[in-house]
């Protein structure tokens, strides 16, 4: 599987939550410009401290935007990517016999 780049996974989460990049930079503080660049073909890497305010105005971690993946430690919701949360919400909703059920599939799926 191909790892996502800062660029890709900040795109994924502002399209999930629905963000706009005006909002962000009014969040955060880092204007519209630098922004842009974190999000345009050229890519560019924020500095740390930029990361961190973007991260913590997104409420992820800044594992997640820089590595696309869940903090080894523990991360938590947050973390997990946002195509995945939509899934994970509707399934802890599930009764336990359609959970067991679920399970299965899912196990079913992955040995096709």
């Amino acid at each position: 599987m191909k790892a996502s780049t800062f660029r890709e996974n900040l795109r994924a989460e502002l399209d999930f939550q629905s963000i706009k990049i005006k909002e962000l930079s009014e969040k955060t503080g880092i204007p519209v410009a630098s922004l842009d660049c974190y999000l345009g073909a050229r890519s560019t890497m924020p500095s740390a401290d930029a990361a961190v305010k973007i991260a913590a105005a997104l409420g992820v971690s800044v594992e997640y935007l820089v590595l696309g993946a869940e903090n080894p430690d523990g991360g938590g919701f947050s973390c997990i990517k946002p195509e995945f949360r939509t899934l994970i919400a509707e399934i802890e909703g599930l009764e336990r016999q359609k959970l067991h059920i679920l399970q299965n599939l899912a196990k079913d799926l992955k040995n096709l």
